[in-house]
């Protein structure tokens, strides 16, 4: 394999702005696909949850071959890494550029540079990586294309004034010098000239972007033959081979049954050497794996063998053991418990993983490969805390096991805080909304209450406004739905990590009350038509009920506790009205994500197969009663 060269990169943006639509096309004209083979819009996008959200969660790698194209005409290989776009995924955008030597920035012509943008753009320019800046969908009637490669040029200086490494500062105004490709991803099209607003480029494929690939990124280290040095970059499973560790080659060269130094570290990461045997190699070729003999310096390959393999550990030369240095990833904001189903309908929502043992093995199972997710132990044995850095990873997560066939008892997320010099600090987040004109007031009120400092306001001439908020993390939970009904479902946020603060005192956590079932029994129509008036309901007739369990949410700010099984009584008088006909407002059913947003401090969400339910953590109402005076007594002292 010493008569090919390689590129590894890869593709990073904010989320929706065409990363693996632009993958999709890559893979198709370079042949990977055979002419009867069906291939889906996404074919990065493999798991369930990234095609129903139309997001990339988890960063995947392909290898696409050029025959001919290598600086000196031998057969190149670009291993391409495709990059969550949403922060919440952090941990897979820096896992991901340990495995590339360069990026393609790619923006949307019209939104151009979003907050994601600015996280995984500093990311690799503090990894003095060469960024190549694709502006995509240049066809989109409402492109503005100068503008948003000036916003994009004006993000690269502004990122690198921040970086504290001078050399890494340099890299990245140097990145200015580097030509511009305008694209659209859809129609597989790429070039080096402007097509102008709302055209396509006028180039057949994408094979400028590929020129522009081979000649502005380095190509990796080619010391084939110095001792091995590679490292473990992602894991994946088969029923077959068992773990397999996914690797990029620094140095050397890996064969299939060659005897290695397995370099791990334990929990206190303390540093571990065992020897080991790759039982089998794999190379990946378009989205597929294959066996190989051997993988040289440079690629990125996959083996198997070595059963208790981690993300970060590092493959070396039997005689000459010289580790890597680990992948360090940003500290969790968000963390939640999860436990196993505690209400009184646990073992009826369809699930078959109902015991403690079955939960904490998956959340183990998950810590696996995900870099950035902690699990920590709680008071209870059969609950755990579970830190990641945003509602949405944890609600993937929620979401994955629910599918599983798991039943849990998920809390509402809370905010992980640190003590610095005696004094309590707490997660940030930028923030940056756009909205119509109109319900510029609604917003700036409803940031006001959730402690958000505006930093910057502009009129984009539009008719839009662009407001950028420095905010608590606490403010963003249960953010999302209150926003999209104060702007009418017109309104965009984006947000990243801003590092931690002072504690922002209290933030009230939602303006409204729960509505709650005072007994067990089935929910009838006719106590739905007579409570009608008290608020929304999450419930419909036939539903089962128990005490504690949240039907609905009561407009005024206060729980109300309510009889949701109540009978019409049965007489032999015919009732004037008996004739009419009422019609019951339809059920808003919650989502895993309404539901979390939704709950409450002293409330959590039972979460089955079946169904979504939010309840009172202590369910008997009088028991309730006794917790609230016992609070009030303290909050007294």
């Amino acid at each position: 394999m010493s008569d090919t060269e390689f590129r590894n990169v890869a593709i990073v943006a904010h989320v929706d702005h065409g990363k693996t639509t632009l993958v999709n096309a890559m893979l198709e004209q370079s042949g990977v696909f055979s002419d009867h083979e069906e291939v889906a819009d996404r074919v990065m996008d493999s798991g369930d949850l990234e095609k129903e959200k139309g997001i990339t969660i988890l960063a995947k790698n392909t290898a696409i071959r050029r025959k001919g194209e290598g600086k000196n005409g031998e057969d190149l290989i670009i291993n391409v890494i495709d990059t969550p776009g949403h922060a919440d995924f952090g941990g897979e955008v820096e896992r991901a550029l340990s495995m590339v030597d360069g990026v393609v920035l790619l923006i949307d012509s019209s939104e151009g540079p979003l907050p994601q943008t600015r996280f995984v753009l500093g990311k690799a320019l503090a990894a003095s990586m060469p960024v190549i800046i694709v502006v995509n969908k240049t066809d989109r009637p409402d492109a503005r294309i100068d503008e948003v490669v000036e916003e994009a040029q004006d993000l690269l200086l502004e990122l690198a004034s921040t970086l504290e490494d001078p050399e890494a500062a340099e890299v990245a105004e140097r990145n200015l010098e580097l030509p511009v490709l305008y694209a659209s991803g859809r129609a597989g099209k790429a070039s080096t000239e402007n097509p102008g607003n709302g055209n396509l480029p006028e180039s057949e494929n994408l094979q400028p972007l590929f020129d522009v690939i081979t000649e502005v990124l380095p190509e990796p280290s080619a010391e084939i033959d110095a001792p091995l040095q590679a490292q473990v970059t992602n894991l994946d499973s088969s029923s077959f081979l068992g773990r397999i560790g996914l690797i990029r080659i620094h140095k050397g060269r890996i064969r299939k049954g060659q005897q290695i130094s397995w370099i791990h570290y334990d929990s206190d990461g303390n540093e571990h050497i065992k020897n080991a045997k790759v039982a089998e190699l794999l190379r990946t070729v378009g989205v597929t794996r294959v066996p190989a003999e051997e993988a040289i310096a440079g690629d990125i390959a996959a083996i198997s063998g070595i059963d208790e393999v981690m993300i970060g550990d590092s493959l070396c030369d039997a005689e000459h053991p010289d580790p890597l240095p680990r992948i360090l990833v940003d500290e969790p904001a968000i963390s939640m418990t999860i436990g196993v189903n505690t209400s009184p309908l646990a073992g009826q929502g369809g699930g078959d993983k109902l015991t403690a043992r079955m939960v904490k093995a998956r959340l183990d199972q998950e810590l696996i490969g995900n870099v950035s997710l902690r699990v920590l132990p709680t008071e209870r044995p059969d609950a755990w805390e579970v830190q990641g850095r945003g509602e949405m990873a944890l609600s993937v997560l929620v979401e994955t096991m629910r599918r599983e066939g798991f039943e849990l008892t998920v809390g509402k997320p809370q905010v992980v805080t640190k003590t610095v010099d005696g004094k309590v600090q707490e997660p940030y987040e930028h923030l940056t909304i756009d909205v119509p004109e109109e319900h510029l007031g609604a917003v700036t009120q409803l940031m006001a209450a959730r402690k958000g400092r505006m930093e910057q306001m502009g009129n984009q001439g539009t008719g839009w406004v662009r407001m950028e908020f420095l905010i608590p993390s606490r403010g963003l939970i249960g953010f999302r739905t209150t926003f999209m009904t104060e702007t009418k479902g017109t309104g965009i946020a984006n947000h990243y990590s801003a590092g931690y603060g002072e504690w922002a005192g209290e933030i009230k956590d939602r303006p409204t009350g729960s509505l709650v079932a005072d007994r067990t029994g089935q929910i009838t129509a006719y106590a739905l038509i007579q409570l009608s008036d008290r608020g929304t309901f999450f419930v419909e007739p036939g539903d089962q009920a128990y005490e504690g369990m949240v039907v609905g949410q009561n407009p005024r700010d206060e729980d109300m506790d309510i009889n949701i099984t109540k009978e019409k009584k049965l007489t032999n008088m015919r009732a004037a009205s008996a004739d009419a006909t009422v019609t019951l407002e339809k059920a808003h059913k919650l989502s895993l994500d309404e539901a979390m947003e939704f709950c409450g401090a002293d409330e959590c969400v039972e979460v089955t197969p079946e169904g979504i339910r939010v309840r009172k953590q202590i369910l008997s109402a009088t028991d309730r009663a006794r917790a609230r005076s016992r609070a009030k007594a303290m909050n007294k002292k």
